[in-house]
């Protein structure tokens, strides 16, 4: 058996949606208040309370670090199309710390990933257009892309036999 232990860490979350294939860009991050200690299955889906704070507040600068950190996570990862970074933010320190990153975001009506994008400018329609149109430029992309198989010698070219 493993157990992992981490340090508890008093801070807030914030969440940044970020949009792109080759130059990705971040939205203005917000934040998550939940009402209570976690903010679990019932805190976001079955309970009222929970705050969802956009723009977050924050410094200009920590504003700039932490897109800029999102933009550098999604490319670090490689990823394409969508995607929401969460952090946290040491409540003291003002230390910054990764959290996750969700590569299939929620799309519903409380949703951050597009409540951040329509807070940044870009509505819900726009926001599924541009996405569709990144997924078109991926795909474009593949079909150029030419793959080959090597085969052992004295196979005659056959796969399988």
């Amino acid at each position: 058996m493993k157990i992992l232990v981490e340090k508890a860490v008093s801070a807030r979350e914030i969440e940044v949606s970020v949009l792109g294939n080759h130059d990705p860009r971040a939205s203005v991050p917000g934040e998550i208040v939940p009402h209570r200690e976690f903010y679990d299955y019932a805190a976001k889906y079955l309970e009222d309370g929970t705050k969802l704070l956009i723009p977050a507040d924050l410094t200009p600068g920590q504003v700039q670090k932490i897109q800029s950190l999102a933009v550098a996570a999604f490319r670090v990862l490689e990823l394409s199309g969508m995607a929401r970074v969460d952090f946290f933010l040491e409540k003291d320190g003002e230390r910054i710390f990764l959290n996750e990153v969700n590569t299939i975001p929620g799309f519903t009506s409380i949703s951050m990933y597009p409540k951040l994008w329509e807070a940044s400018g870009i509505g819900f329609r726009e926001l599924i257009d541009k996405l569709i149109q990144l997924a078109f430029e991926q795909h474009k992309e593949k079909m150029r892309t030419k793959y080959a198989i090597e085969l052992p010698e004295g196979s005659g070219g056959a796969l399988g036999g």
